[in-house]
């Protein structure tokens, strides 16, 4: 267990305390779903509308 001296006269704060204080002050910090547990993937495949229009550009002698 780390414990962290506060100021003279004050007890000691312990890590799991520490941590309740920032999340108190700050809020979760980490995120609810990392990004290894998340589905990337459809909106990779997904083409934008600007790659379709630029696609669509393709002089027909360039194989489009």
């Amino acid at each position: 267990m780390h414990l962290r001296q506060v100021d003279v006269g004050e007890r000691q704060e312990t890590d799991w305390e520490r941590r309740r204080r920032l999340a108190e002050i700050f809020g979760d910090v980490e995120p609810s779903v990392t990004s290894d547990e998340r589905d990337d993937a459809p909106s990779a495949t997904r083409e934008s509308a600007s790659e379709r229009w630029l696609k669509s550009q393709v002089p027909p002698h360039h194989g489009g």
